[in-house]
This record gives structure tokens, C-alpha cells and sequence, in this order.
């Protein structure tokens, strides 16, 4: 696998990650990580804590684009404070259900871990956890593609009345978390009713189905990071653009602002 490097210098790498590829090793991962890679590429497996070859933060398997990997131990250490100081600027890019009606918003709620297999929700005991977003676009489907894809699935009457009801209408967020909690994003859309495109976990299972005949994959892109190495040196910023896939998905959509 080669990496996709966006930057790199004696300090830092920053790569564009692809979907479906899982950021660290763990016993129950028995598959090629970017752990693994970075490993092998910058030959510093031992770098930060746990053996982590400088990954400085995650995202989750299904989310693509900006990742931040540090080549010393020194700028490992301060990217760390940076996070735990909320210093570090993230933004994502995020395709979700329905039409948002506040243009610009923010999500306070705390969230926790919820059973034992890996899902996370909004309750009063988890941990504090900030989101704000800002809508870019609102869609409604192409009625050609949607009546298309009706055509092609023999979905019974009670569902392709749902499907009218609640897979009509979408917007596309710039979604800005002022923390890091796992799945934050993902959660936060689906607690205010607005759950991400194609996410295997948190969106409604009626929904998601319909979803997968149009975008294959959960519509999350880490798009934009900003961050020092040092205290006194200028900020670097980095963006990625959303990959050819989910661009592809956008195709599907008509803007309806």
C-alpha cells in the first residue's frame, strides 16, 4: 500500500487516509494497518506510546483524508499537548439525512461508551464532548436517479413510501469537533436527528440500505487540520479534498437552497 503524503518534512508527515483502512493495531485486527505501514516507511515503530510510529490521532476505518503522524519524539509529545489543550483546528466533511434548519450550529453533549460492541451515545454521565458545524449545501435527490433506483429494487409499497418521506432531503456540513471523543462526530449528527450518509453504526437500518444502493461507504472526510510543532514556529494547515467516491455520490444529489 502506498501512502498518500500530503506533506512531510524532518518533523511531521501528514497523509490522506483512505477509507476502509484501520489506523492501529490491536489483537483483534487481523489485517494491514497504517500502523504497519508508517512502521515500515518511517522505520520509527517505536515512536510515541504503545508502539504507535508517531500517530499522533486517529479516525475511524470507514473515515477518510487528513492524518497527522510526527517523526520525533519531541513533536510527538507537544501535537499530544496541543490535542489534550484543544489547540489543534479539525474540520470534517460530512454528507447527512435530512434538511438542517440552523445554518450554523453547536452540539454540547456528553457521550459514552454504549454496550460492548463498539457504539457510543450521547447520555449525561460520558464524558464532555463539543461539535460545531455549518451547513455548506442542502440537497434533495435527483427524482430521476431515485425513481431509477426504485425501479431496480423491488421495495414493497410501506417502504417506498418511507424511503419518500425520509431519503429525500440531505446536506452537506462542515463539521468543526472541539474535542475527540470516539465516533463524536457521528454521534453528535445522529443525536440532533441528522445521522451521516452510508454510517454502518448510527444510521437507521431502513435508511442505511437505501444508502448503500447510492454511496458505498460512510460520507465522513477529514478535510481540513491546522497545528504547530513548536511554541513559537508558525502554524501549518493542510486540506484534502473530498475523495473521487464521495464526489461521485454528490452526483446523485440536486441542491435545494
Amino acid at each position: 500500500m502506498a501512502l498518500q503524503i500530503i506533506f512531510e518534512n524532518n518533523e511531521i508527515l501528514v497523509i490522506n487516509k483512505p477509507s476502509g483502512l484501520v489506523v492501529n493495531k490491536s489483537k483483534t485486527i487481523n489485517e494491514k494497518t497504517l500502523q504497519d505501514e508508517l512502521g515500515k516507511y518511517l522505520k520509527i515503530k517505536g515512536l510515541g506510546i504503545g508502539d504507535r510510529a508517531g500517530i499522533v490521532h486517529r479516525l475511524d476505518r470507514e473515515t477518510s483524508g487528513i492524518l497527522l503522524i510526527a517523526k520525533t519524539q519531541r513533536v510527538f509529545k507537544f501535537l499530544q499537548k496541543q490535542f489534550k489543550e484543544r489547540k489543534i483546528k479539525k474540520e470534517y466533511t460530512a454528507l447527512v439525512h435530512g434538511k438542517v434548519q440552523d445554518t450554523i450550529g453547536r452540539i454540547s453533549s456528553n457521550i459514552s461508551r454504549i454496550g460492548k460492541f463498539g457504539k457510543f451515545g450521547v447520555d449525561n454521565i460520558g464524558r464532555e464532548a463539543l461539535t460545531e458545524y455549518e451547513v455548506l449545501w442542502s440537497y434533495k435527490f435527483n427524482n430521476d436517479k431515485f425513481n431509477k433506483i426504485l425501479d431496480k429494487n423491488r421495495f414493497t409499497k410501506p417502504k417506498i413510501k418511507y424511503l419518500r418521506s425520509y431519503a429525500s432531503g440531505y446536506a452537506l456540513l462542515k463539521v468543526k469537533p472541539r474535542t475527540g471523543r470516539t465516533h463524536q462526530v457521528r454521534v453528535h449528527l445522529k443525536s440532533i436527528g441528522h445521522p451521516v450518509v452510508c454510517d454502518n453504526i448510527y444510521t437507521p437500518s431502513k435508511l442505511l440500505k437505501f444508502d448503500k444502493l447510492w454511496c458505498r461507504r460512510l460520507f465522513l472526510h477529514a478535510s481540513y487540520i491546522e497545528f504547530k510543532i513548536f511554541e513559537r514556529s508558525t502554524s501549518f494547515n493542510f486540506k484534502a479534498d473530498l475523495p473521487l467516491d464521495l464526489k461521485n455520490c454528490l452526483k446523485n444529489l440536486t441542491t435545494d437552497n
